[in-house]
């Protein structure tokens, strides 16, 4: 099949947890993507080496636990996900393995074919939330969209969605009815590009 077989689901880290491998500029750069999106993710980074920017980061988050040694299959036991981030192909293959053993989906950095998903490009305007992918094609291109949506979503955006949020529980009906009022208010939010 051809196009962007990729699922979109956003998942609830601050009730699951996370193993990064991976203690380098890579493990900071997805550590702190998981955490400017999830603040309260648990997190355990196990890593031979861990950079001083890395300590700093985990300061912040004391639900970060920081474990320097050499990765063990055992480190997954506990674990629902799974974040490989080191330049050593044959320990990304090691834990690729040991999470597939253990059922767990795994994120390989920069290797699309060893993932079973991607970290995408986000873009955050308060409760909205839009998550770009390229079916790991370009990082690249999936950033460039990240900077245009963030440009040209308004901030308060968020004002709408609170309002919106509050009306919700104002509303009775079935669920058709309620659709249905709910897609009368929101019109306006397209009404110029119709035109």
């Amino acid at each position: 099949m051809e196009g962007n077989q990729l699922f979109p689901v956003f998942i609830k880290l601050n009730d699951l947890n996370t193993v990064v491998i991976g203690g380098g500029p890579v493990g900071l750069e997805k550590l702190t993507a998981i955490l400017a999106n999830s603040h309260a993710a648990r997190i355990t980074l196990v890593a031979e080496q861990i950079i001083d920017a890395l300590r700093d980061l985990a300061k912040d988050y004391p639900q970060v636990e920081l474990k320097e040694k050499s990765f063990e299959p055992c480190d997954l036991n506990e674990a629902n996900l799974v974040v490989a981030a080191t330049n050593n192909h044959e320990l990304n293959l090691k834990i690729k393995a040991a999470a597939k053993l253990r059922g767990l989906l795994v994120n390989v950095a920069d290797k699309p074919e060893l993932c079973d998903f991607y970290l995408g490009s986000i873009v955050q305007k308060g409760d909205l939330k839009i998550a770009i992918s390229t079916n790991g094609k370009s990082p690249t291109v999936a950033k460039r969209l990240k900077e245009v949506l963030n440009e040209s979503i308004p901030a308060e955006l968020d004002i709408t969605l609170q309002q919106m949020s509050a009306l919700r529980e104002t509303l009775s009906g079935d669920f058709s009815s309620k659709v249905k009022q709910l897609n009368e208010v929101t019109e306006i939010l397209t009404r110029d590009l119709k035109k």
